[in-house]
């Protein structure tokens, strides 16, 4: 797992020296990556830097360090946030819960605490990237069974509704799917790998033209000649004939 960027803000500069020299950020897989003293500047740091991790004082100068993880868990949810107080204070823990902050520690820092803490959460985050890589990593196998199948089914009928019933899938969800991980719809993609196929079929075989658009997904081959002809700008029969002449 890559070192966990780290960002200290506390108005007290002796504080946030503090924790990068006492604490050993190496050893835990983090790396503090900046520093704010008040609350403008903490949310500007978030913005630029992207932390994984903001170890933040409450009582900061110009917006108190609980207003800025309400308005930074706008724009960065995936932050993790570690209030570090001298405010033993149960309005302050009841609205550090609300506000989901991992971890509430009180000064002054226990560093063998914190360090479980900064564990604790090391195993929180990997957690999290996981279960939020593992819909990607499921949609990228559907989608790579899915145009597997079309390959191999190419002459057959295929439609949305067919590939629903054989993947236990919504329709809408694979058409969405297609634009999604291919960029382009369904109806695009199918009709773009027939075309790829009736190509090779008439450059490198001799079958007529209405089995080279059976082979292709048409069984009728008037319908296949006129989409091959808007998609190639000839017809079948003229692209075979203008491959041979140039090939001669």
């Amino acid at each position: 797992m890559k070192k966990l960027r780290v960002l200290l803000v506390d108005d007290e500069i002796m504080i946030r020296e503090g924790f990068k020299r006492l604490f050993d950020w190496e050893a835990h897989d983090c790396q503090v990556v900046g520093e704010a003293a008040d609350g403008m500047e903490a949310l500007a740091q978030i913005d630029s830097l992207c932390p994984d991790i903001v170890i933040m004082d409450i009582n900061i100068p110009i917006m108190n360090g609980l207003k800025v993880i309400q308005l930074s868990r706008i724009k960065h949810p995936e932050i993790a946030f570690v209030i570090v107080s001298g405010y033993d204070d149960f309005s302050y823990c009841r609205e550090a819960l609300r506000l989901q902050i991992t971890d509430y520690i009180l000064k002054p820092v226990d560093y063998e605490e914190f360090g479980s803490c900064i564990d604790n959460l090391k195993i929180s985050l990997f957690e999290q990237r996981v279960a939020a890589e593992e819909p990607a990593a499921q949609e990228e196998r559907t989608i790579n069974g899915l145009t597997r199948y079309l390959q191999e089914h190419l002459a057959e009928e295929v439609s949305l509704s067919v590939l629903a019933e054989q993947f236990h899938l919504n329709p809408q969800y694979i058409s969405q799917l297609f634009k999604s991980e291919i960029g382009v719809g369904f109806l695009t993609y199918l009709t773009n790998i027939r075309m790829e196929k009736a190509k090779k079929l008439l450059l490198s075989t001799s079958l007529s033209i209405a089995e080279v658009a059976e082979q292709s997904g048409y069984g009728d081959y008037r319908v296949f000649t006129k989409v091959f002809k808007k998609t190639e700008g000839s017809t079948p029969s003229q692209y075979r004939r203008d491959f041979l002449e140039n090939n001669a």
